[in-house]
């Protein structure tokens, strides 16, 4: 690939292209498909979470919360993406 190739990506694309060779989406695809473990561990952790911004919700402020709720939310609707949609191809390579 030329330099001038690379200016050409998008931002996400040479991200990925540096770290990981092939876009995250698959990435994480693979991992979950092999040690389904870590993604579970992941939800698990994300639940702790949410259970300590609940506890502390009456000591924030109600924007404070409202992002707290922003961000987990938008975890979980990224992490659905990684799953439903495509059909799972083993070790996946990006789009040249």
């Amino acid at each position: 690939m030329s330099w001038k190739e690379w200016c050409s990506y998008s931002i996400y694309k040479k991200l990925w292209s540096l770290v990981g060779g092939r876009p995250w989406t698959y990435i994480y695809r693979d991992l979950w498909h092999k040690y389904e473990f870590l993604p579970q561990a992941q939800w698990f952790f994300m639940g702790v979470l949410i259970l300590y911004a609940s506890e502390h919700w009456i000591e924030m402020s109600w924007i404070k919360a409202c992002i707290i709720f922003w961000v987990v939310y938008s975890l979980g609707y990224i992490n659905g993406h990684f799953f439903w949609g495509r059909k799972y191809i083993p070790d996946q390579k990006g789009d040249e």
